[in-house]
């Protein structure tokens, strides 16, 4: 469905005009958001959402469905629910207001029931026991009893702000206990790579560390890496 004149001002709905390859998104599925961060060059992700799911072990992995609302409103957030297919993330751009909810237990269910893999809203959440049950990752910025109204207006499937993260619709968007994070379909490809060179590298490292308990003498290696760092920037040691 797409946007016309006809449209009262402030509403608007679009179509994904971009997806990601559906086996780069498997492909990147379970990969740490650290690792991504990293990857990145360390300046991408939300800041000040916290996971509301109850599980520190489910991550958050699918296609970015895009939601703008008015503070405290969540009509477009009900449509763009209809819209969604499996495997989509919605993410929402609240404005970082929690004093009324965009999403409860009962938009949880109707979630569940089709196939949507998570939330990333940028305002708050209520029915806090039942998203506490797991199943479907919930970032958000806070929690409030008060309800939303549903009057609108509201944009599905445009460019956002979410907490500080740049979201496209059609974004790949990946969340653990460390934040969520989102990237563009074209920087998928490029970014596995990195990915697979970055885990390799801290596996090496992991062994490394785990050695060094057992073997005092390998910490020189610690040392003299921190010493040259040091060095780099400037100080005599």
């Amino acid at each position: 469905m797409t946007a016309t004149a006809a449209w009262p001002a402030g509403f608007a709905i679009h179509e994904r005009e971009v997806t990601p390859d559906p086996r780069l998104v498997e492909s990147l599925r379970g990969v740490p958001t650290t690792v991504v961060s990293d990857c990145l060059g360390r300046c991408v992700g939300a800041v000040g959402l916290e996971p509301f799911h109850g599980d520190a072990s489910l991550a958050l992995c699918g296609v970015a469905l895009t939601v703008r609302v008015r503070p405290g409103d969540n009509l477009m957030i009900h449509k763009a629910l209809t819209l969604a297919r499996p495997g989509d993330v919605l993410v929402v751009d609240g404005s970082g207001e929690i004093s009324h909810a965009l999403v409860g237990g009962l938009m949880r269910l109707a979630a569940l029931a089709r196939g949507v893999a998570g939330f990333v809203i940028d305002g708050a959440i209520r029915d806090v026991v039942e998203w506490g049950e797991g199943e479907i990752p919930v970032f958000a910025r806070g929690h409030s009893h008060r309800g939303p109204s549903k009057d609108g207006p509201g944009e599905i499937n445009v460019p956002i702000a979410c907490a500080g993260l740049a979201v496209t619709p059609g974004d790949l968007v990946l969340g653990d206990a460390d934040g969520v994070v989102a990237v563009s379909p074209e920087r998928l490809s490029q970014l596995l790579e990195d990915v697979r060179a970055k885990q390799a590298l801290e596996e090496q490292q992991q062994r490394h560390h785990l050695a060094s308990r057992a073997d005092p003498s390998l910490l020189a290696r610690d040392d003299e890496r921190a010493d040259a760092m040091l060095r780099e920037a400037g100080c005599p040691v």
